[in-house]
Protein backbone atom coordinates (compact mmCIF):
# COMPACT_ATOMS: atom_id res chain seq x y z
CA UNK A 1 0.00 0.00 0.00
CA UNK A 2 1.28 3.66 -0.78
CA UNK A 3 -0.51 6.38 0.68
CA UNK A 4 0.41 9.03 -2.13
CA UNK A 5 -1.09 12.44 -0.27
CA UNK A 6 -3.80 13.64 2.76
CA UNK A 7 -4.46 17.31 3.65
CA UNK A 8 -5.68 19.35 6.21
CA UNK A 9 -6.87 22.67 4.42
CA UNK A 10 -7.90 23.38 1.02
CA UNK A 11 -5.69 22.70 -1.75
CA UNK A 12 -6.06 21.37 -5.41
CA UNK A 13 -3.30 19.10 -6.00
CA UNK A 14 -2.39 17.16 -9.54
CA UNK A 15 0.10 14.48 -8.23
CA UNK A 16 2.21 12.50 -10.99
CA UNK A 17 3.66 8.89 -10.06
CA UNK A 18 6.93 7.62 -12.02
CA UNK A 19 8.50 4.35 -10.52
CA UNK A 20 10.93 2.49 -11.80
CA UNK A 21 9.96 -1.10 -10.59
CA UNK A 22 9.65 -3.08 -14.21
CA UNK A 23 13.02 -4.28 -16.21
CA UNK A 24 15.16 -2.24 -18.33
CA UNK A 25 14.30 -2.34 -22.28
CA UNK A 26 16.51 0.77 -23.32
CA UNK A 27 19.60 2.52 -22.43
CA UNK A 28 17.63 5.87 -21.77
CA UNK A 29 15.17 6.69 -19.20
CA UNK A 30 11.79 6.86 -20.47
CA UNK A 31 8.25 7.52 -19.30
CA UNK A 32 5.19 5.14 -20.17
CA UNK A 33 1.88 6.46 -18.74
CA UNK A 34 0.10 3.55 -17.30
CA UNK A 35 -3.69 4.18 -17.70
CA UNK A 36 -4.70 1.45 -15.74
CA UNK A 37 -3.45 2.89 -12.94
CA UNK A 38 -4.30 6.55 -13.67
CA UNK A 39 -7.18 8.70 -12.92
CA UNK A 40 -8.07 11.62 -14.68
CA UNK A 41 -11.23 13.54 -15.75
CA UNK A 42 -13.94 11.87 -16.87
CA UNK A 43 -13.58 9.84 -13.70
CA UNK A 44 -15.28 7.14 -15.32
CA UNK A 45 -16.01 4.28 -13.25
CA UNK A 46 -14.56 5.61 -10.25
CA UNK A 47 -16.55 4.33 -7.15
CA UNK A 48 -18.31 1.61 -9.95
CA UNK A 49 -17.49 -2.12 -7.61
CA UNK A 50 -18.22 -3.46 -11.62
CA UNK A 51 -16.01 -1.69 -14.67
CA UNK A 52 -14.42 0.91 -12.11
CA UNK A 53 -10.80 0.16 -11.28
CA UNK A 54 -10.65 3.01 -8.60
CA UNK A 55 -12.79 2.47 -5.00
CA UNK A 56 -14.31 5.65 -3.16
CA UNK A 57 -13.85 5.64 0.69
CA UNK A 58 -15.44 7.71 3.53
CA UNK A 59 -16.74 10.99 2.31
CA UNK A 60 -15.01 11.09 -1.06
CA UNK A 61 -17.50 11.81 -3.73
CA UNK A 62 -16.92 12.06 -7.59
CA UNK A 63 -17.41 16.11 -9.55
CA UNK A 64 -16.98 17.34 -12.93
CA UNK A 65 -13.88 18.56 -12.81
CA UNK A 66 -12.06 16.90 -9.31
CA UNK A 67 -12.59 14.24 -7.14
CA UNK A 68 -13.39 15.72 -3.33
CA UNK A 69 -11.95 13.70 -0.96
CA UNK A 70 -13.56 15.17 1.91
CA UNK A 71 -15.86 18.45 2.46
CA UNK A 72 -15.70 21.76 4.02
CA UNK A 73 -16.44 20.14 7.54
CA UNK A 74 -15.41 19.14 10.40
CA UNK A 75 -14.07 15.70 11.25
CA UNK A 76 -14.56 13.71 8.11
CA UNK A 77 -12.38 11.93 6.00
CA UNK A 78 -12.23 10.65 2.30
CA UNK A 79 -10.01 8.61 -0.03
CA UNK A 80 -9.29 6.75 -3.62
CA UNK A 81 -7.47 4.26 -3.71
CA UNK A 82 -6.74 1.84 -7.33
CA UNK A 83 -8.03 -1.90 -7.36
CA UNK A 84 -5.12 -3.01 -9.80
CA UNK A 85 -1.56 -4.07 -8.66
CA UNK A 86 1.33 -4.49 -11.12
CA UNK A 87 0.29 -6.72 -13.80
CA UNK A 88 -3.47 -5.82 -14.04
CA UNK A 89 -4.90 -8.22 -11.36
CA UNK A 90 -7.29 -6.84 -9.35
CA UNK A 91 -7.89 -6.90 -5.72
CA UNK A 92 -10.53 -8.00 -3.34
CA UNK A 93 -12.67 -4.77 -3.07
CA UNK A 94 -11.76 -2.81 0.26
CA UNK A 95 -9.76 -6.01 1.15
CA UNK A 96 -6.39 -3.37 1.50
CA UNK A 97 -8.05 0.02 1.26
CA UNK A 98 -8.80 1.26 5.30
CA UNK A 99 -9.73 4.23 6.40
CA UNK A 100 -7.78 5.47 9.40
CA UNK A 101 -6.39 8.78 11.51
CA UNK A 102 -3.27 9.30 9.42
CA UNK A 103 -4.63 12.29 7.00
CA UNK A 104 -7.15 9.55 6.29
CA UNK A 105 -5.24 6.18 6.10
CA UNK A 106 -4.69 3.46 8.16
CA UNK A 107 -2.14 3.63 10.75
CA UNK A 108 1.10 1.12 10.80
CA UNK A 109 0.79 0.81 6.88
CA UNK A 110 2.64 -0.68 4.53
CA UNK A 111 4.36 1.25 2.53
CA UNK A 112 5.60 4.62 1.25
CA UNK A 113 3.68 7.76 2.65
CA UNK A 114 4.10 11.62 1.32
CA UNK A 115 1.67 13.91 3.46
CA UNK A 116 0.58 17.34 2.67
CA UNK A 117 0.28 18.86 6.36
CA UNK A 118 -0.94 22.29 6.07
CA UNK A 119 -1.27 22.99 10.04
CA UNK A 120 0.74 22.00 12.98
CA UNK A 121 -0.93 20.70 15.96
CA UNK A 122 -0.99 22.83 19.32
CA UNK A 123 1.45 20.59 21.14
CA UNK A 124 4.24 21.27 18.41
CA UNK A 125 3.92 25.06 18.40
CA UNK A 126 3.89 25.18 22.20
CA UNK A 127 6.85 22.99 22.27
CA UNK A 128 8.82 24.70 19.22
CA UNK A 129 7.74 28.02 22.12
CA UNK A 130 9.44 26.61 24.82
CA UNK A 131 12.31 24.69 23.15
CA UNK A 132 13.12 27.81 20.97
CA UNK A 133 14.10 25.57 18.06
CA UNK A 134 17.01 26.92 15.89
CA UNK A 135 15.89 28.27 12.95
CA UNK A 136 17.54 25.17 11.03
CA UNK A 137 15.06 22.65 12.92
CA UNK A 138 12.02 25.34 12.72
CA UNK A 139 9.20 23.40 10.19
CA UNK A 140 6.92 26.51 8.10
CA UNK A 141 3.50 25.18 7.19
CA UNK A 142 2.14 24.19 4.91
CA UNK A 143 5.17 21.07 5.10
CA UNK A 144 5.27 18.17 2.99
CA UNK A 145 6.96 15.44 4.05
CA UNK A 146 7.67 11.35 3.46
CA UNK A 147 7.77 8.37 5.26
CA UNK A 148 8.16 4.68 4.78
CA UNK A 149 6.20 2.22 7.37
CA UNK A 150 7.34 -1.41 7.59
CA UNK A 151 4.15 -2.04 9.45
CA UNK A 152 5.91 -1.20 12.96
CA UNK A 153 5.68 2.57 13.05
CA UNK A 154 3.29 4.84 14.08
CA UNK A 155 2.75 8.60 12.40
CA UNK A 156 3.40 10.76 15.62
CA UNK A 157 0.69 13.39 15.19
CA UNK A 158 1.89 15.47 18.44
CA UNK A 159 5.05 15.77 16.58
CA UNK A 160 3.80 15.74 12.94
CA UNK A 161 5.41 12.80 11.88
CA UNK A 162 8.85 14.49 12.91
CA UNK A 163 10.68 11.36 14.21
CA UNK A 164 9.45 8.82 11.56
CA UNK A 165 10.25 11.65 8.72
CA UNK A 166 12.54 11.13 5.79
CA UNK A 167 12.68 14.84 4.62
CA UNK A 168 10.19 17.46 3.75
CA UNK A 169 10.06 20.80 2.53
CA UNK A 170 7.87 24.06 2.82
CA UNK A 171 5.30 24.18 0.20
CA UNK A 172 3.05 27.14 0.48
CA UNK A 173 -0.27 25.72 -1.37
CA UNK A 174 -3.62 26.32 0.60
CA UNK A 175 -5.96 28.53 -1.49
CA UNK A 176 -3.92 29.30 -4.44
CA UNK A 177 -5.44 30.71 -7.88
CA UNK A 178 -3.58 27.47 -10.05
CA UNK A 179 -3.38 24.21 -9.91
CA UNK A 180 -0.60 22.52 -7.70
CA UNK A 181 1.63 19.79 -8.87
CA UNK A 182 3.41 16.91 -6.84
CA UNK A 183 6.27 14.37 -9.05
CA UNK A 184 7.23 11.65 -6.56
CA UNK A 185 9.58 9.51 -8.38
CA UNK A 186 11.33 6.33 -7.49
CA UNK A 187 14.16 4.87 -9.66
CA UNK A 188 17.22 2.03 -8.40
CA UNK A 189 16.31 2.96 -4.82
CA UNK A 190 16.10 6.33 -5.02
CA UNK A 191 13.20 8.33 -3.69
CA UNK A 192 12.67 12.05 -4.87
CA UNK A 193 10.04 14.36 -4.50
CA UNK A 194 9.91 17.71 -6.67
CA UNK A 195 7.22 20.43 -6.64
CA UNK A 196 5.39 23.25 -8.71
CA UNK A 197 3.03 25.40 -6.78
CA UNK A 198 4.15 28.91 -7.96
CA UNK A 199 2.34 28.59 -11.22
CA UNK A 200 5.29 28.80 -13.87
CA UNK A 201 5.72 25.50 -14.88
CA UNK A 202 8.88 25.13 -12.95
CA UNK A 203 9.69 22.58 -10.34
CA UNK A 204 11.55 22.66 -7.25
CA UNK A 205 13.65 19.86 -5.50
CA UNK A 206 11.92 18.87 -2.12
CA UNK A 207 12.89 15.45 -1.02
CA UNK A 208 15.84 13.37 -2.25
CA UNK A 209 16.58 9.94 0.03
CA UNK A 210 18.87 7.01 -1.19
CA UNK A 211 18.36 3.66 0.08
CA UNK A 212 14.94 3.38 -0.24
CA UNK A 213 13.52 -0.18 -0.60
CA UNK A 214 10.01 -0.59 -1.60
CA UNK A 215 8.77 -4.31 -2.82
CA UNK A 216 6.33 -4.49 -5.98
CA UNK A 217 2.83 -5.28 -6.15
CA UNK A 218 1.20 -2.34 -4.31
CA UNK A 219 -1.36 0.06 -4.58
CA UNK A 220 -1.89 3.19 -5.17
CA UNK A 221 -4.13 5.83 -3.53
CA UNK A 222 -4.73 9.61 -2.06
CA UNK A 223 -6.37 9.86 1.13
CA UNK A 224 -7.59 13.39 3.14
CA UNK A 225 -8.42 13.88 6.87
CA UNK A 226 -10.51 17.30 8.67
CA UNK A 227 -10.28 17.97 11.90
CA UNK A 228 -11.43 21.02 14.23
CA UNK A 229 -10.38 22.99 11.46
CA UNK A 230 -11.99 21.92 7.77
CA UNK A 231 -11.50 22.74 3.83
CA UNK A 232 -12.51 21.20 0.81
CA UNK A 233 -10.13 18.74 -0.37
CA UNK A 234 -10.12 18.05 -4.01
CA UNK A 235 -8.09 15.91 -6.45
CA UNK A 236 -7.77 16.87 -10.00
CA UNK A 237 -5.82 13.87 -11.57
CA UNK A 238 -3.05 11.14 -10.42
CA UNK A 239 -1.33 9.64 -13.07
CA UNK A 240 0.99 7.13 -12.86
CA UNK A 241 4.28 6.52 -14.96
CA UNK A 242 6.24 3.23 -15.67
CA UNK A 243 10.07 3.97 -15.69
CA UNK A 244 12.25 2.39 -18.41
CA UNK A 245 15.85 2.29 -16.81
CA UNK A 246 18.92 0.53 -17.74
CA UNK A 247 19.44 -2.29 -15.08
CA UNK A 248 22.08 -4.61 -14.50
CA UNK A 249 20.91 -8.66 -13.56
CA UNK A 250 22.19 -8.25 -9.96
CA UNK A 251 19.86 -4.97 -9.90
CA UNK A 252 17.32 -7.07 -10.81
CA UNK A 253 17.65 -9.70 -8.61
CA UNK A 254 17.81 -7.21 -5.60
CA UNK A 255 14.46 -5.72 -6.44
CA UNK A 256 12.81 -8.89 -6.71
CA UNK A 257 14.31 -9.94 -2.86
CA UNK A 258 12.68 -6.91 -1.39
CA UNK A 259 9.42 -8.09 0.85
CA UNK A 260 9.56 -5.46 3.02
CA UNK A 261 9.59 -1.21 3.17
CA UNK A 262 12.80 -0.30 4.36
CA UNK A 263 15.34 2.43 4.27
CA UNK A 264 19.39 1.99 4.70
CA UNK A 265 20.57 3.30 7.90
CA UNK A 266 17.35 4.54 8.97
CA UNK A 267 16.99 4.41 13.10
CA UNK A 268 13.80 3.48 14.09
CA UNK A 269 11.99 5.45 16.97
CA UNK A 270 13.04 3.14 20.56
CA UNK A 271 15.35 1.36 18.91
CA UNK A 272 19.45 1.69 19.83
CA UNK A 273 22.04 0.48 17.70
CA UNK A 274 23.07 -2.91 18.50
CA UNK A 275 26.58 -3.11 20.39
CA UNK A 276 29.16 -5.03 19.04
CA UNK A 277 30.38 -8.46 20.61
CA UNK A 278 33.37 -7.96 22.76
CA UNK A 279 36.76 -9.75 21.97
CA UNK A 280 37.87 -12.53 23.78
CA UNK A 281 41.34 -10.31 24.84
CA UNK A 282 38.75 -7.29 26.09
CA UNK A 283 36.38 -10.20 28.08
CA UNK A 284 39.44 -11.61 29.54
CA UNK A 285 41.06 -7.86 30.74
CA UNK A 286 37.60 -7.36 32.31
CA UNK A 287 37.17 -10.58 33.91
CA UNK A 288 41.33 -10.65 35.19
CA UNK A 289 40.38 -6.36 36.46
CA UNK A 290 37.40 -7.58 38.32
CA UNK A 291 39.41 -10.59 40.34
CA UNK A 292 42.00 -8.26 41.51
CA UNK A 293 40.07 -5.70 42.69
CA UNK A 294 37.67 -8.31 44.52
CA UNK A 295 40.83 -9.97 45.96
CA UNK A 296 41.93 -6.13 46.85
CA UNK A 297 38.58 -5.06 48.64
CA UNK A 298 38.81 -8.26 50.68
CA UNK A 299 42.67 -7.93 51.68
CA UNK A 300 41.37 -4.03 52.61
CA UNK A 301 38.49 -5.63 54.32
CA UNK A 302 40.19 -8.00 56.48
CA UNK A 303 43.07 -4.90 57.50
CA UNK A 304 39.85 -3.15 58.87
CA UNK A 305 38.64 -6.03 60.47
CA UNK A 306 42.13 -6.08 62.31
CA UNK A 307 42.29 -2.97 63.67
CA UNK A 308 38.89 -2.38 64.76
CA UNK A 309 39.41 -5.40 67.12
CA UNK A 310 42.94 -4.86 68.04
CA UNK A 311 41.20 -1.35 69.00
CA UNK A 312 38.29 -3.15 71.12
CA UNK A 313 41.04 -5.18 72.92
CA UNK A 314 42.78 -2.24 74.33
CA UNK A 315 39.54 -0.72 75.38
CA UNK A 316 38.24 -3.71 77.05
CA UNK A 317 41.34 -3.83 79.34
Amino acid sequence: MVAVGGWRAAMVLLALLALGFDRARAEQTEEHLKREHSLSKPYQGVGSTSSGLWDLLGNAMVMTQFIRLTPDVQSKQGAVWNRVVRGGRPSSQGLFFLLGPVFGSKDNFLGLGVFVDTYPNEEKQQEAQKRRYSPGNQRVFPYISAMVNNGSLTYDHDRDGRPTELGGCTAMVRNLPHDTFLVIRYVKRRLTVLIDIDGKHEWRDCIDVPGVHLPRGYYFGTSSVTGDLSDNHDIISLKLYQLTVERTPEEEKRDREVFLPVVDNLKLPGMEAPLEPMSGLALFLIVFFSLVALVFAIVIGIIVYNKWQEQSRKHFY
